[in-house]
Parts: structure tokens; sequence; C-alpha cells
């Protein structure tokens, strides 16, 4: 079947726009981070929907998003975080399959819910890759640069006859984000080393995020230990979802772009199943966990 190659052009780039896919499993012992998208679902659910295979790049919208240029007719869906997008000035909706022509503009406009989008578009993405990726590591920026979108990039990418319906979502999954969450988690390996006081204050009220959350990882406000409790241990492997307790006694919980080692206590792991949902958390937003 004949392919056609469309291009798209980023007139905004948006807070923070990148290239993703599921990342690099399987080389933590290398020092390499998983990274890849912070809320899977919705990434999956965007392929989906526009026919692609959900290991398909996507566009991670992180609270301000861009505004892209189409210069082919595309089939182009977005899950996740819920904004105000606007296709030529048409307001459209989260979760559907939208076929668009050639000079079409694609806005994101005021962020309602949620933090992080993902726009799929149906066809082949020419991304650069590394160890087998797009996704960009933020710490070596030159493993993928091309994959942090800037004003003025273009991306192209490959596709063959475009099925103008795309696909339903038969099972009308949309998930209803809110700015107060409960997460379930397991107990980490030096989860018996804090005091009582503080594991019941930990899983006893909530956690507000604060300003230092990013995609390596999410500190809470939250001050759970006295000065003696306070100690470092030998770097120890840690995953997406663990919870370290820091030296200044706030939780931080380590997300997909984390070092694949850290010296601090690892209290708790948040199950897989839930780490979506902080994706889709930002500063402000409140945590309340409960064991698994």
């Amino acid at each position: 079947m004949k392919q056609s190659e469309l291009s798209l052009t980023f007139l905004k780039a948006g807070m923070q726009t990148t290239i993703q896919d599921q990342g690099r499993p399987g080389m933590q012992h290398l020092g390499v981070p998983i990274g890849g998208v912070l809320d899977k679902r919705s990434a999956e659910m965007a392929n989906y929907l526009v026919g692609n295979e959900k290991q398909n790049p996507v566009l991670e919208v992180t609270m301000i998003g861009p505004e892209i240029l189409f210069d082919s007719d595309a089939l182009i869906a977005i899950s996740g975080a819920h904004f105000d997008i606007f296709i030529d000035d048409k307001l459209v909706k989260n979760d559907e399959a939208i076929y668009i022509k050639s000079g079409t503009m694609v806005k994101f406009g005021e962020l309602k819910y949620g933090c992080r989008a993902y726009l799929a578009v149906a066809g082949k993405w020419k991304a650069k890759k590394w160890n087998g990726s797009v996704s960009p590591l933020m710490q070596a920026l030159e493993a993928t640069p091309n994959s942090i979108i800037k004003k003025g990039a273009k991306l192209k990418i490959e596709s063959a006859h475009l099925n103008k319906n795309g696909t339903k979502d038969k099972n009308n999954s949309t998930p209803i984000l809110s700015h107060m969450v409960r997460l379930r988690v397991k107990p980490g390996p030096e989860f018996e080393n804090i005091s009582r006081t503080s594991i019941a204050k930990f899983f006893g009220q909530g956690h507000i995020i604060s300003q230092d959350a990013n995609r390596m990882g999410y500190r809470l406000k939250t001050e759970l230990t006295s000065s003696e409790e306070r100690k470092e241990m030998i770097s120890s492997g840690i995953i997406p979802g663990t919870i370290q307790l820091t030296r200044s006694g706030q939780p931080i919980i380590l997300l997909q772009d984390a070092q694949t080692t850290g010296g601090y206590p690892r209290i708790a792991n948040i199950i897989e199943k839930d780490l979506d949902q902080i994706a889709q958390l930002k500063p402000g937003d409140e945590i309340w966990f409960s064991l698994e």
C-alpha cells in the first residue's frame, strides 16, 4: 500500500511536550532509567483509537500544551488530562478518533483536570531511537534531543490509508480525574526502620505535592520523621513507584525518569495499577496512602 508522509510543525511548544513511548525496561542494571510515558493507560488508549500499536510513540503534553500545524490529512486522538482542545477553533473531546484535513491547526487551551495529555497520530513516527526507545533521557539530552519539542520543531509521520472513523472505545473507560487520590502501597524494604508515629502519619493524613515535582519524582510537603530517624543507607535499587524518605523527612515518589539506585530508605512502593494516577497529579494536589 502506498505510504504518504505528513509533517507536524510546532508553532508553540508548550511547557513540556515530549515524544514518548514505553521506554527502556530491562536496562536499569546499566544505570539507564526506564523512562517512557507516565500514564500508560492514557497513552495506550490514544494509540488504540487511531489504530496504532500500543508501543507507538505519542506526544506527552504537560500542563501547558502546544499549537501544532498539520500539513496533510491525519487521524489523531487525545487521552489523559482534560484540556480545552481546539481543531481550527472548534472544541473537541478527549478519547475520540478525529480525522483532520491538511492545513489544520490543533491547539491546547486551558487545562481543566489532570496534568498530562497524550496525543496519538496514526502512522509510523520518524523519530530517532536510542537503545530501542524514542523517549528522552532528561539527564542526557544528547540521547534523543529531538524528542524534547521546541518551538519551530517538525515531526514527520509515515501513514498508509487512514481509517477516517478510527476505533471506538467500547468500554467508555475515560478515567475520572481529581485533585485528591488514594494510592495503594506495599511496604518497602526499610518500612520497619521508621517509627510507629511516622507510619501512623504516613497512612493517617493527606500529603500535598510540593513544587518539586517532575518526571523524576514528586516530593511531598509532609515531614514524617524526627532528626534522629533521618538516616541514609547504602545505595540500593529503586523502581518507578518507590517512595523514599529523604534527609528532610519528606517522602519522595520516584517516577519513570528517576535514577536506578538511591541511598534513602525505601519505605513503600506504589502498586503498578495505581501508577498512572500519579501522572495526572500536579503541585498542590493531595495524596492519601493505603496499605495493600
